[in-house]
Parts: C-alpha cells; sequence; structure tokens
C-alpha cells in the first residue's frame, strides 16, 4: 500500500487499541495489541507519517533509531541485587531501566499525554548483540526486565534487504506477532503531503513531468545511486533559503540532495528554465489581471513541458496565498476565542475585584502553558504553532497598549481591546479578497490561452489535490472553479459511460 493508506491504517489500529469498554479497560487486550510492523524502502515517510499520526490522534510520541542503540542502553545496565529464597540470600543480576522505556515515562510526564506511539526506526538492522533484544520486543512488548507502558503502542520500521546489507530477516515465530504493513513510494499521494508542507514549486511541476524521477533506487558499480521522498524535501528546504538569501543553485548543490547524478542535472536544467520563464511569463501581472495578448499567445503555442512549468508557476504562487490566509484564519480565530474568554472573565461576579491587567495577565500566562504544553506533547503543526504564538503576542500587545493609553475600567478596555481586533478581522478579509482575485485572474489568463482543454483539467485537479487552495474554496467559493470541475467531472463520467458502452459491444452484450 502507499504511505497515506499505511498512515489510515495505523490511526485505525490506535484507535481500536485505545478503546475501552465501560470498566474503563481496554477492548483489545494488551497481549493481542499487535505491534504494527511498516516495512518500506529509505526515506518515502514512514517517519514523518508517524508524528502526523500522534499529532492527529492527540497521542504522545517518543520515536527512536535502533541503530544508535548498544544492547546497554536498549535493556538497561545490570547491577546485583540481593534476594532471599527457602531462607537464604542469594545475590541476583536485575537490570536498570531502560533508557527507551524512560524515555515513554518522561514523555508521560512532561505531556501529560497517558497514551501514545513508541516509534523504532531501522528495527531490522539492530547490531548482533541487540538482535535478541528486538525479537524480545516485538513479541513481549518489553526491553529487558521492563514493559512498555500500558497504552503506548508499538509501531516499528525496517527497510526490506534490497536496500540495506545490515538487515536481519524476522522469523516467522516474529512476524506472527506484528501487524505487517508493506509501504511503496507513490508520488500523487507525497504530492498532496508536498502541498501541504509548501514544497518548492520547481519540485512539484518537474515531478508532474518526469514522475519516474520521484523515487530512484539504482545499484551500479560506483556504488549506489538513489532519490528520495525525504531528499526532495529536504532540497526543496535548501532552495526556499538560498532563494532568500540571494545564492545561485546549480548541479552540485543539487547532488549533494538527489545523490542520482542523472536526476541532479536534469532538475539543475529544469530549475534554470523554471526560473527563466517565472520572468518570462510575468507570472505576478498574470495574477493581478495584466497579462497581455502576446504572453497568452506565447504560452498557448509552447511546447506542452513549458505550459506545466507555467501551470506549475501559477499553482506555486496561489498556494502561497492559501496557506497565509489560512493561518491568518487561524489566527483570527485563535484570538477571538482568547477574547471571548477575556470578556468572560471581565464580566464575571468571582473577577469584579480583580483588575482588568491581573486577568489579562491570567489569561496570557494560560495560554502560554498550554502552547509549551502542547509543542512538548508535539500535536502542533507549523500553522496552528504559529497562530498560537501569534495570538500570545497580541495578548501582550494589548495589555501595554491599554496601560500606555491609561484605561482603567474594564468595559473601556474591552472596546478598545475589541477595536483593535476589528483591524485584524478586516486585514483577514483582505487576504481572503486578495487571494480570491488573483485566483479568478488565473483562470482568466488560462481560459484565453487554453479554453476548456487538459491544461485546465490539469489546473483544477491540482486545486482539488492542494489542501490549503481546497480549504480556501470550500471556505470562500469560486465560480470558475466549481463552473470547469463540473464541466470535467460531467465529461468523465460521459467518456467512462462511452467506455462501457465499448466494452458491452466487445463482449456481445449490446448489438
Amino acid at each position: 500500500m502507499n504511505i497515506k493508506q499505511a498512515k489510515e491504517e495505523i490511526q485505525r489500529a490506535i484507535k481500536a487499541y485505545l478503546l475501552k469498554n465501560e470498566l474503563g479497560e481496554y477492548q483489545i487486550p494488551r497481549v493481542r495489541q499487535r505491534p504494527i510492523l511498516l516495512m518500506g524502502a529509505p526515506g518515502i515517510g514512514k517517519t514523518a507519517i508517524m508524528e502526523q499520526v500522534a499529532r492527529e490522534c492527540g497521542v504522545g510520541l517518543v520515536s527512536y533509531s535502533i541503530t544508535h542503540h548498544t544492547r546497554q542502553s536498549a535493556i538497561g545496565l545490570p547491577f546485583i541485587s540481593h534476594k532471599e529464597y527457602g531462607g537464604k540470600e542469594y545475590a541476583v543480576t536485575e537490570y536498570t531501566m531502560s533508557e527507551i522505556i524512560a524515555s515513554v515515562y518522561n514523555k508521560m510526564e512532561e505531556t501529560g499525554l497517558s497514551e501514545g506511539i513508541l516509534f523504532i526506526d531501522e528495527i531490522n538492522c539492530a547490531s548482533e548483540t541487540l538482535a535478541p533484544a528486538m525479537l524480545q520486543f516485538l513479541q513481549a512488548k518489553t526491553f529487558g526486565a521492563h514493559q512498555v507502558p500500558e497504552g503506548w503502542l508499538i509501531v516499528a520500521a525496517g527497510n526490506p534487504p534490497e536496500y540495506n546489507k545490515s538487515v536481519r530477516e524476522f522469523d516467522v515465530v516474529t512476524l506472527d506477532r506484528v501487524k505487517k504493513i508493506d509501504v511503496e513510494p507513490n508520488f500523487q499521494v507525497w504530492k498532496e503531503y508536498a502541498y501541504k508542507q509548501s514544497i518548492h514549486g520547481a519540485i512539484l511541476s518537474y515531478l508532474e513531468i518526469k514522475k519516474n524521477y520521484f523515487y530512484a533506487m539504482e545499484t551500479t558499480v560506483d556504488g549506489k545511486r538513489f532519490v528520495t521522498a525525504r531528499g526532495w524535501e529536504d532540497l526543496s528546504t535548501i532552495l526556499k533559503i538560498y532563494e532568500t538569501m540571494g545564492i545561485a543553485v546549480d548541479a552540485s548543490m543539487i547532488i549533494q540532495y538527489l545523490q542520482h547524478q542523472k536526476i541532479a542535472r536534469d532538475f539543475a536544467n529544469y530549475l534554470d528554465l523554471y526560473n527563466k520563464y517565472k520572468t518570462d511569463y510575468h507570472v505576478e501581472d498574470i495574477l493581478k489581471g495584466a497579462f497581455n495578448e502576446q504572453t497568452v499567445s506565447k504560452l498557448s503555442s509552447a511546447a506542452f513541458d513549458e505550459k506545466l512549468s507555467v501551470l506549475g508557476l501559477l499553482l506555486s504562487r496561489l498556494s502561497d496565498d492559501f496557506r497565509l490566509t489560512y493561518e491568518r484564519d487561524l489566527f483570527t480565530t485563535e484570538l477571538h476565542q482568547s477574547l471571548l474568554e477575556l470578556k468572560e472573565r471581565f464580566q464575571s461576579s468571582y473577577c469584579q475585584e480583580t483588575p482588568w491587567d491581573k486577568l489579562l495577565e491570567g489569561l496570557i500566562e494560560e495560554n502560554e502553558i498550554a502552547y509549551t504544553q502542547a509543542q512538548k506533547a508535539d500535536l502542533l503543526d507549523q500553522s496552528t504553532k504559529k497562530s498560537r504564538r501569534i495570538t500570545i503576542e497580541k495578548l501582550m500587545g494589548y495589555e501595554t497598549e491599554m496601560k500606555s493609553l491609561g484605561l482603567r475600567e474594564k468595559d473601556e478596555v474591552f472596546q478598545q481591546i475589541k477595536t483593535s481586533f476589528a483591524n485584524d478581522v478586516e486585514l483577514r478579509q483582505t487576504f481572503i479578497d486578495t487571494a480570491a482575485k488573483e485566483l479568478e485572474n488565473a483562470f482568466l489568463f488560462l481560459e484565453e490561452a487554453f479554453g476548456a482543454g487538459q491544461e485546465m483539467v490539469i489546473f483544477i485537479t491540482e486545486l482539488t489535490t492542494n489542501f490549503y487552495s481546497v480549504k480556501f474554496i470550500s471556505e470562500n467559493g469560486s465560480k470558475k472553479y466549481y463552473q470547469y470541475n463540473k464541466e470535467l467531472l460531467f465529461e468523465e463520467k460521459q467518456k467512462g459511460i462511452l467506455q462501457d458502452i465499448e466494452s458491452a459491444k466487445a463482449e456481445g452484450l449490446l448489438f
């Protein structure tokens, strides 16, 4: 299955394993809660989905790569204790708590989360001395003499033998005690994730043209040549930073991330073209509605790869707009909730004698504690983390502003804060209006260049794949999107019906 299906399967397993009956006991007994074993090629996102799963399920996550551990750190250090058996005292070897198990308890204490996931990566690459402990871990959910705490599920990941010489095969006894999931690379699934992570537009449009370069693993006389999803994501990050710093990117830098010379050089050439198209087609002008007939004509007669690249440029810029709108909306909603809470405290009979600044300081402190705890538990994605941090800073700004105005009465203070908040609401609407207008202009340009051709199909498909554009359109609408989506959907249905008729004729069911 692909990584998205694996993620959904893990989420279902977690919900099932953590389901309790009316007595507060887990419906599936601990002994029947099979560890999940993810097997797949390196760099396809096994570790990344564990972070997403823990965040979306609201549980803790402790992650380890077993190749970084010795037998002592994994199962604990031996020490001598004394016990009495049959009236005689004996020296007995015991073990300190495993560093890994201790980390689970530390996570519980730090975050207040009693349930979670213990994720062990590269489990089938453990050293020879550690291998028996790994088998015991999967079979009995223990490291040494210490069990994984109840409510904590085990997920392990490994690579098939063809990708790693250090891999050890699991025996049937072990495999019969795990829930094994084989994961394959899939560009279309990764693309959904890539949009949400704001992967560089050049990478997305390049891989749309060269899908077979998304994941490559070759063995040559000179060693391994490979490109992975992890490599593309890390390359995206450095590309954006280099652009901000004004540093040119060439093939020698790209090959540091895409360790396959042919693909790295090919992408370097494409990146030059991508940047050239950005200038040649004046993408910013297109989104402002200031395009001319010459630009339209140039694109409509261009090669298909060039058309895809320009579509990629437009989609990348629009995606930035949609993401900023999404983050602004998150912040405005967070701030609104905090102000409702502040208003309730201002009006509470229990807080009549408490000065407004003390009430506001208390709210800020509570928000900071909740934010810190959620961060420690890794329960916040980047957008939510950003919105909550800005909300706290905004509340602190209100406090400073109100004090500088010399306001004392709670009604006056809240009225002033309300006025300030109205400006944030107005700014949020400005973000929405800008993104909506630029989306409309993109449609107008593509209509003139392609009409309802296959390029428009690609544009609609990509908008439907992108988390931020789907969120924006579902909340704010887009007549052009709905119009073309409906027309294209009808055409697909019609095509399907015609294919069914032809199949029926071929089978002699129709004359």
